[in-house]
């Protein structure tokens, strides 16, 4: 809780104001907007929400944009759950840990998870899930407050806050070659995915490319360097 309060949840907490403002702005009560952020815990996919709802969109079409936005998560919960489970981790366990999994959390936890033996992962990840949900709930209910009162410009500014950070830890962490070479490869290729893959599916599709494109150039480098 004492790393989040550091920095993290501060960042994660601006980038929800807007959340609140549009909560409001769409029509919802100050109740409905804090529960969005408990409950799906996804500021794109929140947004999302309340402007389909704003524009009248059917509900059915409404839940399938949402669940497509937030797929992006599957690989990151496939990363993140093996490093934290032991032997005693039960379903029930897992299944709250993956929907505590957001950019900032998963980002921070693949950073600094490898150096906690691993008993203390869960824990660890528990404490910095939960501060990061208090500082996002404040904020929501801030934002729901403020709206009107924030510059539409800044109210996108603090937005992007989430990605920047997420961006920045991911530099701050690549140790190897392959790391670099696959936060490369993806700034690059981002705007073919985004223009290519289908709505929701962006973000994974750069993430098994660029990946993968890494991890073929950096075996092949080693065998030539092998040779």
């Amino acid at each position: 809780m004492r790393v989040a309060a550091c920095g993290p949840m501060l960042i994660v907490s601006a980038s929800l104001l807007g959340v609140g403002g549009m909560a409001r702005a769409a029509g919802f009560s100050l109740e409905s907007a804090v529960a969005s952020t408990l409950l799906l815990w996804a500021g794109p996919a929140q947004l999302l929400f309340f402007s389909a709802v704003a524009a009248k969109t059917a509900w059915p079409a409404i839940a399938l944009t949402i669940s497509l936005s937030s797929v992006r998560f599957v690989p990151m919960c496939v990363a993140l759950l093996p490093m934290m489970r032991t032997k005693r981790t039960n379903t029930l366990t897992l299944l709250l840990a993956a929907h505590c999994v957001a950019v900032t959390v998963w980002a921070e936890s693949m950073r600094r998870l490898p150096a906690i033996p691993r008993g203390g992962r869960m824990p660890f990840f528990f404490g910095f899930s939960v501060m990061c949900f208090i500082g996002t709930t404040i904020s929501t209910g801030v934002g729901h407050a403020l709206v009107g009162e924030l510059p539409t410009p800044l109210a996108a500014g603090l937005l992007f806050l989430t990605p920047i950070y997420f961006v920045a830890t991911l530099l701050r962490a690549a140790k190897k070659p392959v790391d670099w070479l696959a936060l490369l490869i993806g700034l690059l290729i981002a705007p073919v995915t985004q223009a290519l893959a289908p709505e929701g599916f962006d973000l994974l599709a750069l993430g098994v490319v660029a990946g993968t494109a890494a991890t073929l150039i950096q075996r092949a480098l080693d065998t030539r360097t092998a040779a």
